[in-house]
């Protein structure tokens, strides 16, 4: 039997081609608005509690006024920036200002790297227990802790004058008032530094030093050519951390024990901008203080930031 096979002509399928519908505008509208609706309370605090005082504070710098209701302000103009900018207590303070911010990165840099290079091989339990008990200063409130110091300073009777075997008179003096302030603060500032430097340890890749040390690299240039500058970006923040908020940070100190004394040699910026906002209840002239040293230390923070580009390694 034979037969033979014809071709035939398969049969053509539609086809139909899916166009992708544009979602409406609504659609399009809410995903995008969604991650800005995320932000909507941390903007709606910063508004609230920074931008809408700034402003007020920029109104008020403008006039003269005693805080009471029953008083009406007067218009003075620059008046206020005026005073302020040939105020002698105001080059006295700024430079208070920085020389405390100078010696609290002691506290706040350099032995807070120290004790994390020195502690980072703790582990397990024990670097739970350790990082507790360095971190409790951070916990107690600065008023608390300015009490404490303050009877433990005292020079009859105090632990620190008993220790050192001398009486001095910590609050009372020029130069021991000064090193009290800025001890005091170093020592609730250095459990939150020290961790802070522990957390930079830990990001560097180990890789690094068994590297170094398979080329027979010391501890000490591991620690010079290769921990440093890759905790260069952690050390930096702690510096524009310290510079920024170390006047606020002693305010609190200056207030329970000094006073701004003796003779306002502890008188920083933000205690000075206190004295005159209330005590003197001279509001004009605090918020015109109050405006500079924002838009000062505003610029010192732009700087720091750029600088810290071209000083810092990044690990890639």
């Amino acid at each position: 039997m034979s037969g033979t096979f014809v071709e035939v002509a398969a049969i053509p399928r539609a086809t139909t081609v899916a166009t992708a519908r544009r979602p409406p505008f609504a659609r399009r509208a809410a995903r995008g608005v969604t991650p800005y609706l995320f932000l909507l309370p941390a903007v709606g605090c910063l508004a609230v509690w920074t931008y809408r005082p700034l402003a007020a504070a920029l109104n008020l710098s403008f006039f003269s006024w005693n805080l009471l209701p029953t008083t009406p302000k007067e218009y003075v103009g620059l008046d206020n920036y005026h005073r302020l900018l040939d105020l002698p207590e105001l080059r006295t303070a700024l430079w208070i200002t920085a020389m405390m911010t100078l010696a609290l990165m002691l506290f706040t840099v350099v032995l807070p790297t120290i004790v994390a290079l020195w502690t980072s091989a703790i582990g397990g339990r024990g670097r739970t227990v350790y990082s507790a008990l360095i971190f409790a200063p951070v916990l107690v409130p600065p008023v608390a802790g300015a009490a404490l110091w303050q009877w433990m300073l005292d020079p009859h009777s105090g632990a620190v004058d008993k220790v050192l075997g001398a009486e001095i008179n910590w609050i009372h003096e020029t130069r021991p008032a000064q090193i009290a302030i800025v001890v005091i603060t170093g020592w609730h500032l250095l459990g939150f530094a020290v961790l802070v430097v522990s957390a930079g340890l830990a990001g560097i890749d180990e890789e690094y030093r068994n590297a170094a040390v398979l080329d027979r690299a010391s501890r000490w240039q591991i620690t010079r050519w290769i921990t440093l500058p890759l905790l260069s970006p952690t050390l930096v923040f702690l510096a524009l951390m310290t510079i920024l908020m170390s006047g606020t940070l002693t305010f609190p100190l200056i207030d329970t024990l000094t006073q701004g004394g003796p003779d306002s040699q502890t008188t920083n910026v933000y205690y000075l901008l206190w004295e005159y906002g209330f005590q003197n209840f001279d509001t004009g002239f605090a918020s015109a203080a109050g405006l500079l040293f924002f838009v000062a230390f505003g610029v010192i923070a732009v700087g720091l930031i750029r600088l810290s580009d071209r000083l810092t390694f990044h690990d890639s």
